[in-house]
């Protein structure tokens, strides 16, 4: 698989997220165990973007999307829930995609639930649960061998899109009161790993 360089993430969030929709999320676990995931939704955060945790200014809380592309931005929502996003664009340019969902390959040893495979990262906060992600990885690159990293898309994903067999839907972002009118949120078409709204 082909490894996304930081090159890649240098764009503005809006071109990113749909660009992330087929790539590979792996997570290197501390004992070894690596979990891999197809990420199906993503959303963009924007400068300017009053649904961003950057809108106002720079806090110790939002100072990662502060950093280069490729950089993890990991924040905790509702004082339980953590969610991933990935920093885009340029150094000081506060742009992030988050990862809203992935459909994981296999169940991964542990999570053995009534649950189906599709559904344990349909969400952010079930993503990051499911692969252990937490504040911890916040503010880390993004790199292999590191806790993190992304493979872009399959020569056979991006066939299918092009064909038609796969597609993507565009539409407004959830789960935020602002911000509400743009349409930042894309999700591959009749996955059943998508979160529900």
């Amino acid at each position: 698989m082909t490894i996304v360089e930081p090159e890649w993430l240098a764009r503005p969030s809006t071109e990113v997220a749909p660009a992330l929709i087929g790539c590979t999320l792996v997570r290197q676990l501390p004992e070894g165990q690596r979990i891999r995931g197809t990420i199906v939704e993503t959303e963009a955060y924007e400068p300017g973007d009053p649904a961003s945790h950057a809108y106002r200014r720079r806090t110790p809380r939002n100072q990662a999307m502060f950093g280069p592309p490729g950089t993890i931005y990991v924040y905790l929502i509702y004082g339980m829930y953590h969610c991933l996003n990935i920093v885009t664009d340029r150094p000081e340019v506060a742009s992030a995609v988050l990862i809203r969902a992935l459909q994981l390959d296999i169940m991964p040893p542990g999570l053995q639930k009534p649950e189906k495979l599709a559904r344990i990262a349909a969400g952010p906060g079930k993503l990051c649960r499911t692969l252990q992600i937490d504040r911890s990885l916040n503010d880390r690159p993004l790199q292999p061998g590191g806790p993190l990293c992304l493979e872009h898309r399959t020569p056979e994903f991006q066939q299918q899109l092009d064909q038609g067999t796969l597609s993507l839907v565009q539409t407004n972002r959830i789960g935020i009161s602002v911000g509400t009118d743009l349409l930042w949120r894309w999700y591959l078409a009749n996955s059943p790993a998508v979160s529900k709204p």
